[in-house]
């Protein structure tokens, strides 16, 4: 077993001896299951030892499992984890316990989970499964997992459909079938099995980076109940991430029917649309024991209603919403502005990337739940100026850094089992790794992740033509999604084309290679300077002398929106072009995705169009931030609207860029050395924003106060 771990992996009789299976392959390779494979799913197992504890001054324990655990010590709910990653870098926890402890026997239990499906929120469906823990009292290992362990094949929870895309089971729970208070000491677990050992030297264990999520309780804000229909309808306020625990009473195989959403009906009734726009079906149902009973659901989705549909004779005793995310302090960003509008807009995306972070980045908690590269970018970026927290855009650049085992030229989602290639998103890899540097100084992970950056640089020179630009790259071309967001990129992006030599994807080629040369002179190292020489290319090819701005693809006269803005991000504009193309802009709006409209605002802003800056954030347009709000959003959505795209997230933390570029670019508050080792300002607040403040809490531990009335600014550092 590996060094990290004195324990023993223990696991149930069925997966003892089968071999894992290999899940990485290249995404346009078929890949299936095996049919062995596609029969171990949706399992869960219930494990626990009474372990006798004399005395202690301090106790942690080191634990984890595959594919997720949620741990409980003498009843009370601790921690749950791992944080997803690849078997060859497996994070594992390390926990104080102290405070759950009792002298004497203590009830060790852990629910384990093993999904088996292949998607973006585990490494599942590889036939690894099991758990392993040490318990260390006082700096000396007093129990560990082994085969004194004992474990229990839960049935309660009765297989109910996949929702999204294969992205979890609903569960259909059983209470005739549970283990009642199997959490205590007290328990008899003689006719449960004995715990399998199994050898897995193919784990590479190592400490979590990043702190366990939040797990806490919320009560509904508004409690509706009609008994002639025998429903009760409740409304928490705002999107959530999380389950749900109700406690009800009655006989013996009654049934209650649970229904989550994101939305109500459009009859006006308050009735849950469980059928939700983003693919996923939320309804359970929950068949009762005798006498009281409680629920708490083990997966997670995101709501804001519930809706109980009970039979006769059962009483709804109470409901809560088990909330959980990355740990989020509300008051680390205190933002109060003049304007209204921007007020409502800010804590939308605010709660967007507070409950659009869990163990990592996902890109939306319900649809997929994956950390998406692309999404990164932003939500990395407005992650860290809310909390002043980098440990999770720190975990997530490891993270990508360990997907190039499985393709050099990065996954697209990562850590997860579904393979996935978009280039676009592995040539902003290296924009992730400098801005992580320019935040925490760090050097030393700049330089052990240099070489990752330059490898995807070089993966993909296999796609160059004689000038140097990149022509037909098989890995998808993702330009902006959904589709009918590129302002009519005139490339087909699902199709092949004699000549594949297109704009946004060499721009953001040119751009990668940019901040690759940038870093080798901040680490001392010498480069060619090739992006000069590529810029001249790409201008000889895709920039139009008549109209003065950028076309999309070779032989079209067709310029859009995306076409300018990454080639103006990139720096590959003429000075002399900066007006035209600014008109270009403001001519064509918002006439893109709301990722595509975070580079809009950075290009705006290297234009030196501030007051566009601004008008594009505020403004209440059909494709604008306040839509969402208008149609009625407490965390951003995943387009401008719910009707955008088929199958639209009501969720999605990629839309927040507007939260790094008002202080960045608005405010324009910047580190003045890497580190935040001093600040630079260089304000473009708009006049009237009078009477506003920003504070925000630094990595660093230091607190900027930012405020500006009447046309002056003031600061605190």
């Amino acid at each position: 077993m590996n060094d990290d771990f004195k324990g023993n992996w223990i696991c149930d009789k069925d997966f003892k001896y089968i071999e894992p299976i290999n899940i990485f392959h290249k995404d346009k390779d078929k890949f299936e299951l095996p049919e062995e494979s596609k029969k171990l799913n949706n399992l869960h197992f219930l494990f626990r030892k009474n372990v006798y504890i004399k005395e202690y001054k301090r106790s942690y324990i080191r634990i984890t499992a595959d594919d997720y655990y949620k741990l409980y010590i003498n009843g009370r709910f601790v921690c749950q984890g791992p944080a997803p990653s690849y078997h060859f870098n497996y994070y594992y926890n390390e926990v104080d316990i102290t405070e759950y402890l009792n002298p004497g026997n203590n009830a060790i239990c852990a629910h384990v989970y093993y999904q088996g499906l292949i998607n973006r929120v585990w490494n599942s469906g590889d036939l690894r499964c099991g758990l392993i823990a040490d318990i260390i009292v006082d700096d000396k290992c007093i129990s560990k997992t082994d085969d004194t362990w004992k474990y229990f094949k839960l049935k309660a929870i009765v297989e109910g459909n996949k929702v999204g895309y294969d992205t979890q089971f609903m569960e259909n729970y059983d209470s005739r079938l549970q283990q009642t208070n199997w959490l205590n000491v007290e328990f008899d677990d003689s006719l449960w099995e004995q715990a399998c050992i199994k050898e897995c030297t193919d784990y590479k264990f190592s400490e979590n980076p990043v702190n366990p999520i939040s797990v806490y309780r919320v009560k509904p804000k508004t409690i509706i109940e009609k008994k002639s229909e025998r429903t009760v309808f409740y409304d928490f306020g705002q999107e959530l991430t999380g389950n749900v625990e109700i406690k009800a009473e009655g006989k013996i195989g009654q049934q209650i029917v649970i229904l989550c959403g994101e939305e109500l009906q459009e009859d006006g009734s308050n009735t849950v649309r469980y059928k939700m726009r983003c693919n996923c079906e939320y309804k359970e149902v929950w068949t009762l024991d005798e006498g009281l009973n409680v629920l708490e659901q083990y997966d997670y989705k995101a709501f804001r209603y519930v809706q109980l549909i009970y039979d006769e004779g059962v009483e709804i005793i109470s409901l809560e919403a088990v909330v959980r995310h990355y740990p989020f302090d509300d008051n680390n960003c205190i933002f109060e502005s003049s304007n209204k509008k921007l007020n409502i807009i800010w804590k939308m995306l605010k709660n967007g990337v507070k409950y659009g972070c869990q163990e990592v980045y996902v890109d939306c908690p319900t649809r997929e739940k994956g950390q998406y590269l692309g999404d990164l970018v932003i939500t990395a970026q407005a992650h860290f100026y809310l909390t002043g927290d980098l440990s999770l855009y720190k975990k997530a650049l490891i993270d990508f850094s360990n997907s190039t085992k499985i393709c050099k030229g990065m996954m697209a989602v990562a850590p997860g089992s579904l393979m996935q290639e978009i280039a676009d998103y592995s040539f902003q890899y290296p924009i992730l790794l400098l801005r992580y540097y320019q935040h925490s100084g760090d050097i030393e992970l700049l330089r052990k992740l240099m070489p990752i950056a330059q490898n995807i640089i070089q993966y993909y020179k296999k796609y160059q033509r004689e000038d140097g630009l990149l022509d037909n790259v098989i890995e998808t071309n993702l330009v902006d999604w959904p589709q009918n967001m590129r302002d009519g990129y005139e490339y087909d992006l699902n199709g092949k084309k004699e000549n594949g030599c297109h704009n946004v994807i060499n721009a953001f080629y040119l751009y990668a290679i940019k901040i690759v040369e940038e870093i080798s002179d901040i680490l001392g190292t010498r480069h060619e300077n090739e992006y000069d020489r590529l810029k001249k290319a790409f201008r000889k090819v895709f920039y139009d002398e008549e109209t003065r701005l950028f076309v999309d693809c070779i032989g079209s006269k067709h310029s859009s929106l995306h076409a300018n803005v990454i080639a103006v991000v990139a720096g590959l504009h003429d000075e002399k072009d900066s007006g035209v193309i600014s008109k270009f802009i403001e001519a064509k709006g918002l006439s893109c995705g709301v990722y595509i409209a975070y580079y809009v605002l950075l290009a705006l802003a290297e234009l030196s169009r501030y007051d566009l800056v601004y008008n594009f954030i505020i403004q209440e347009s059909k494709n604008s931030w306040y839509n969402m709000i208008r149609e009625g959003a407490t965390t951003c959505f995943e387009v401008w609207g719910k009707d955008s795209k088929w199958n639209t997230s009501l969720c999605h933390p990629w839309a927040s860029g507007v939260i790094p570029i008002f202080i960045e670019e608005i405010l324009g508050v910047k580190p003045g050395k890497p580190g935040w080792k001093g600040i630079l300002i260089e304000s473009h607040m708009p006049e009237e924003l009078k009477g506003s403040k920003i504070y925000f809490t630094l990595n660093v531990g230091e607190i900027i106060k930012f405020y500006y009335d009447k046309g002056v600014y003031s600061y605190e550092f």
